[in-house]
């Protein structure tokens, strides 16, 4: 079953989206504050595949949930609820573990892209890991190692957690060396041709994945910056 959890504390809206989840198959589970979403999480022992979140929430807010359920789950598919003016909110989600943003008011069709989108990558990702790894597809590139069946990377041999997102730009990346991506190419890769933000998502997290695997993150030797046009991976 698809379970999503949504954490929304203004009732007209979190009804809104709970009737197009349901109308698309997902069972929903409604908390009204960040306290009650991390309780149901736990209670339902993670069993969940996305969960929405609004930012501005009583007792405890959006991003302190996302960060909670980031540490718990790397497969866990998060999309934070942001209004326009919270640009910098946006950007902070996505750097403490959110997969994506959709801002208000936001169109069913919208959401729904969104939702499937995630849906389909966290499926594939969870697949992959139940995979037995007794025939490891590996992808070396120098002191980094990418196992595309455990879904893991490791740095000298040290394992980096990553999400489900960062996996698959270091698979784009490893697959790629040396090449110059475009921020529309990358775009496409790991967030889909249907998607409907911008390509600022990309820019938010080659920042957190640099947290993770740059030794100086403010100079980085491997994820490099492509002045007007996107990324390079060196290994």
């Amino acid at each position: 079953m698809k379970r999503v959890l949504i954490a929304e504390d203004e009732r007209s809206i979190r009804e809104f989206v709970v009737i197009n989840l349901k109308r698309s198959g997902f069972e929903v589970v409604e908390a009204e504050n960040g306290e009650q979403a991390i309780a149901l999480y736990n209670e339902y022992s993670g069993d969940f595949d996305i969960a929405l979140l609004d930012i501005m929430m009583p007792l405890v807010d959006g991003l302190e949930v996302c960060k909670y359920l980031r540490s718990k789950s790397s497969t866990l598919g998060i999309v934070i609820l942001t209004a326009k003016t919270q640009e910098m909110d946006k950007v902070t989600g996505l750097l403490v573990g959110a997969d994506d943003y959709i801002t208000k008011p936001f169109s069913p069709s919208e959401l729904m892209a969104r939702i499937d989108a995630i849906y389909r990558r966290v499926t594939i990702n969870k697949q992959l890991t139940r995979q037995s790894n007794e025939y490891s597809d590996l992808l070396t590139s120098g002191v980094f190692a990418l196992n595309l069946r455990s879904r893991t990377l490791t740095k000298n041999n040290k394992p980096v957690e990553l999400t489900q997102v960062e996996f698959q730009l270091m698979e784009y990346f490893f697959s790629n060396p040396d090449v110059a991506l475009h921020r529309n190419e990358i775009l496409k890769y790991v967030w889909g041709t249907s998607y409907y933000g911008d390509d600022k998502v990309v820019d938010v997290n080659i920042r957190r994945l640099r947290m993770k695997i740059e030794d100086t993150p403010s100079k980085p030797e491997h994820l490099t910056t492509i002045w007007g046009i996107g990324y390079k991976w060196i290994p």
